[in-house]
């Protein structure tokens, strides 16, 4: 009787450590899935030639389960937010409207109140100036958590996000490059509003000809040039 206990006791042993065992190979498994796909987008985010839709399609697709697919969405998630605020910077410093707004076409098309020449310009820097905001702020710990706080998790899953995906966010300070090419644009763009407002408050004293603007006055024509060799 005695061994028939032991051995059941054996038997129920057995099987819980099988169970166990399978539970934590089976995190293991999601834990380097997620790993893998991680690294996966950082590559593809990094290559010479970006594929936009291969890291979207990365992006928007949950691999993993349990626990693991909450770290996996919230971190993806941050990666999603801060990559569309990066594609927008880009998408706005490479508008070939900015450098078109003091051409003659321009002037011909939008003058000579330019309406919507300084309705683009006045949105457009806001918008730089939030996306700006914007990519200092996701350079923080604090908003790169803000992605998996209060999930429920436990304490293991919230330590893997913030020590395996988020790291030190002291050293991924920005280098400042992309905030100058913002500012420098933004520059660019409240000279282009004053050379529109000297336009518009002056229509009388200047006109286009052929390819070129001519000035009645020139005080006005000498502040005009001065306004556009500052840019």
């Amino acid at each position: 009787m005695k061994k028939k206990v032991l051995i059941a006791v054996l038997i129920i042993i057995v099987i819980a450590l099988v169970v166990i065992g399978y539970f934590v190979f089976s995190d293991m498994m999601q834990e380097d899935k997620l790993k893998t796909e991680l690294t996966e987008i950082y590559q593809l985010t990094n290559a010479e030639t970006i594929d936009m839709d291969a890291i979207n399609e990365r992006l928007n697709r949950t691999i993993t389960k349990g626990d693991y697919a909450v770290v996996e969405e919230a971190f993806k998630s941050y990666l999603k937010d801060n990559f569309d605020n990066s594609i927008e910077i880009a998408n706005i410093l490479n508008d070939e409207k900015i450098t078109s707004l003091l051409t003659v076409e321009n002037y011909k098309e939008d003058g000579k109140d330019f309406t919507e020449s300084k309705s683009y310009i006045t949105t457009t820097k806001a918008t730089l100036e939030n996306c700006k905001e914007k990519y200092t702020e996701f350079l923080t710990e604090e908003k790169a958590m803000s992605y998996i706080n209060n999930k429920g998790l436990d304490s293991y899953y919230t330590d893997l996000y913030k020590e395996e995906f988020v790291g030190d966010m002291e050293t991924a300070e920005s280098d400042g490059i992309v905030e100058n090419s913002i500012d420098e644009v933004i520059s660019i763009l409240n000279t282009s509003e004053e050379i529109l407002n000297l336009l518009s408050e002056n229509q009388d004293s200047w006109e286009i000809d052929g390819d070129t603007i001519v000035f009645s006055s020139e005080s006005l024509s000498d502040e005009y040039n001065e306004l556009v060799d500052a840019l």
